[in-house]
């Protein structure tokens, strides 16, 4: 046993991440067009994305597929050698396959590569050799070779499954992207945990009521106006016409543009100078469908309305950061 002192431990550490770290930085070379055929194979795919591979390869497949399920591409992992022993019945002539192996050359998944091909599923070959036979038998082959493994004798698998594990992250982000997947779609998948929590309650649950709404009549001046907004302390104040239907709103930022385009705002009423036909939302959509809102149009809060468009609430972007809506 070699014995090793505390900064030849911290040393060697810091090695390993940077060898890792720079096989990670080494596949932005490698990222062209056959990166964009892959996308496409898997956005067309009718069924589901078999992904497998042996070994740590297959560890990593794990959580390729593993992610791509949670983010709205149903995908499924199939251990290479049990697949010639029944298990390759879950695949369909539907599917897209994913084939992982650094050497391009591994045993089991060699002898799954006829029943892939007979099938005529499209296959995206994941290796750090393009020559193998992987490589050139694959309808879309990914190069995800490193300069060299992390460990001290050049062997483990280390920097080489850490390049294949970002690879399997960049297409499964950009698969989303692809999609449109949404937070509402997220949360579909995630109803439960630290990464759902915020995203399980629907607007009700966190807006303003009663008589904390910052509701005024469209008839009032814009200077009462002003001081309804200062004194809910919201930065804005929903508008409401005679029937109680929601006709508007004033905002911090219509204050700030009346009070610049008119000299003299005395006389003014505030259904003069409020935005009509502003966004608003219902309590029974998810509050990050309200987050959603804001960010697009840059704004902080909204009214809340009911079947007959009349005001029920506010929600406001504090609310949903407090809660973990974001």
């Amino acid at each position: 046993m070699v014995a090793m002192t505390i900064s030849k431990i911290i040393e060697s550490a810091k090695e390993v991440l940077d060898i890792e770290a720079k096989s990670i930085l080494r596949l932005k070379d490698n990222i062209g067009e056959d990166f964009d055929k892959a996308i496409e194979a898997l956005y067309n795919c009718k069924g589901r994305v078999i992904v497998t591979g042996m070994g740590k390869s297959g560890i990593i497949g794990k959580k390729i597929a593993a992610t791509m399920s949670s983010t709205g591409t149903p995908a499924y992992f199939l251990h290479p050698a049990e697949s010639t022993h029944g298990d390759s019945g879950v695949i369909t002539r539907n599917d897209v396959i994913i084939a992982i192996s650094n050497s391009g050359e591994t045993q089991e998944l060699m002898n799954l590569l006829p029943l892939i091909k007979r099938f005529g599923c499209p296959m995206i070959g994941m290796t750090g050799n393009v020559n193998s036979t992987l490589g050139k038998t694959s309808d879309v082959t990914l190069d995800i070779s490193v300069e060299r493994e992390a460990d001290t004798l050049g062997k483990a698998p280390t920097a080489s499954t850490t390049a294949t594990l970002a690879m399997g992250d960049a297409l499964a982000v950009c698969l989303m992207e692809k999609k449109g997947f949404t937070k509402e779609d997220f949360l579909m998948y995630h109803p439960s945990g630290k990464l759902g929590k915020g995203l399980t309650y629907k607007v009700k649950d966190l807006m303003i009521t009663g008589d904390k709404r910052p509701i005024i009549s469209d008839n009032i001046s814009f200077t009462d106006a002003i001081r309804t907004i200062s004194e809910y302390k919201l930065g804005m104040a929903m508008i409401v016409d005679g029937n109680g239907v929601l006709s508007g709103v004033l905002t911090d930022g219509d204050i700030r543009r009346t009070i610049i385009k008119y000299n003299n705002t005395s006389e003014l009423t505030v259904n003069t100078v409020m935005t009509t036909n502003p966004k608003r939302i219902t309590e029974d959509a998810y509050a990050a469908s309200a987050l959603n809102l804001m960010e697009k149009y840059s704004i902080t809060a909204l009214a809340v309305v009911d079947e007959g468009n009349k005001p029920v609430g506010v929600i406001h972007v504090h609310d949903l950061l407090r809660a973990g809506v974001a």
